[in-house]
């Protein structure tokens, strides 16, 4: 049972992080499209839609995968796995702030720059490998 666990934990992961990786992409393009334009409206349907098909599911998902997998394993007194905790809690806030800017664009009131956006973008691809790292080596 073990392994099927794992083997969906890692489907999952993979499509939050599609997901994490492709949401800030399309907020840089959206910056570009004027507010009620045809392309600013096209831009919406996309992003929530990713958001709430595959980005939202995928880390339900990982968590409740996770932790069985944690719990089953007898991990949480790990120094590796508390990090990978610590990293994978900062990625759901992430998460949330992009639900926020989700939520922003759809009301025509997006708060950032293309740069901004082009700089969140980097941050999950540190998380995970950070988290891929703790996981693979279990440095400690």
């Amino acid at each position: 049972m073990y392994e099927w666990l794992k083997a969906f934990h890692v489907i999952a992961v993979i499509a939050w992080m599609a997901g994490m990786f492709y949401l800030p992409r399309l907020f840089v393009y959206h910056c570009e499209a004027e507010p009620g334009s045809k392309q600013s409206e096209t831009f919406k349907v996309m992003e929530r839609r990713l958001l709430k098909a595959i980005i939202n599911p995928a880390m339900m998902v990982v968590w409740i995968l996770g932790l069985w997998m944690a719990w089953d394993g007898g991990w949480f007194s790990a120094p590796w796995f508390q990090l990978k905790l610590v990293l994978a809690t900062v990625m759901s806030g992430l998460h949330g702030f992009l639900v926020r800017w989700v939520r922003a664009f759809a009301a025509d009131a997006n708060p950032h720059s293309q740069k901004f956006y082009r700089i969140i973008n980097e941050i999950p691809t540190v998380l995970m490998a950070g988290i891929v790292i703790l996981v693979i080596v279990k440095p400690f």
